[in-house]
C-alpha cells in the first residue's frame, strides 16, 4: 500500500487578499506571517519522520512550507512539477470576488469558486481534467517506485482537491471544496485502486 499525505501550503498574502494565485510565483505568493505560523504549528503536531520522502511543488510557497515542516525529520526531498497549482491563465492574479461578479455563470454560488466550465472565459486556463490527469500520473509513478512507500506531498489547494477527485471520481467536482491551508489529506494506492482515508484534516 502506497500512502500519500497531501498538505496544502500555508497562507500567502495572495490568499489573504482573495486572489487567484494559480502558478504565480512572486513576492505576493510567499507565506505571510500567518502562513509561517500555520506551517510551524503543523511541524509541531505532525511528526513526518515516519515517511520515506517529502515531495513538493516547485513554487516558493510550497517550498517554504516544506522546509518548515521538514526542519526536524530531514526527509529526502524532491520537487515535482506535476504538483503545481492549477493555472487559471489570464485569471491568475485577479480577485476571485471580482471574477465571480463578472462571470457568475461559471462560479459555484456556495463555494464561491470556479466551475470546470470557467475555461469558456479564461481560455488559456488549465482544465480540471488536466490537473486530475497529472496528479493521477504522479501518484501512479510513485506507487510504481515503491508498493509500500510513504510520501509527504506539499502542494496546493486545487491540486489536493484534484487528487481526491481522482480517487473518488464524483459526478460533480464541486461537491468537494478546496482544503484549508496546512490541512492534511491521506490517500492510499493499492493495486491501482485509490482510497481516501481523510480529507482537509487540520491538526
Amino acid at each position: 500500500m502506497t500512502e500519500f499525505y497531501f498538505i496544502r501550503h500555508g497562507q500567502t498574502e495572495a490568499n489573504a487578499l482573495g486572489l487567484k494565485q494559480g502558478t504565480i510565483n512572486s513576492q505576493i505568493t510567499l507565506l505571510n506571517d500567518k502562513g509561517k505560523k500555520q506551517a510551524r504549528h503543523l511541524h509541531d503536531v505532525f511528526d513526518i519522520g515516519f515517511a520515506d520522502q517529502l515531495i513538493a511543488s516547485p513554487l516558493h510557497r510550497t517550498q517554504e512550507t516544506a522546509a518548515i515542516l521538514n526542519a526536524t525529520a530531514k526527509l529526502p526531498t524532491e520537487t515535482d512539477e506535476r504538483l503545481l497549482e492549477i493555472s487559471y491563465g489570464q485569471w491568475d492574479g485577479l480577485k476571485n470576488q471580482a471574477l465571480q461578479a463578472q462571470y457568475p455563470a461559471v462560479f459555484d454560488p456556495v463555494l464561491r469558486d470556479v466551475l470546470p466550465s470557467y475555461t469558456e472565459y479564461a481560455t488559456d486556463g488549465e482544465t480540471f481534467d488536466h490537473v486530475i490527469a497529472r496528479i493521477t500520473d504522479f501518484m501512479t509513478a510513485y506507487a510504481n517506485r515503491s508498493a509500500d512507500g510513504k510520501y509527504i506531498v506539499v502542494t496546493h489547494g486545487f491540486t489536493v482537491k484534484a487528487a481526491v477527485l481522482a480517487a473518488l471520481q464524483p459526478r460533480d467536482a464541486m461537491t468537494l471544496p478546496e482544503p484549508d491551508n496546512t490541512s492534511v489529506t491521506k490517500i492510499s494506492l493499492i493495486d491501482g485502486h485509490c482510497y481516501v482515508w481523510f480529507y482537509n484534516r487540520l491538526l
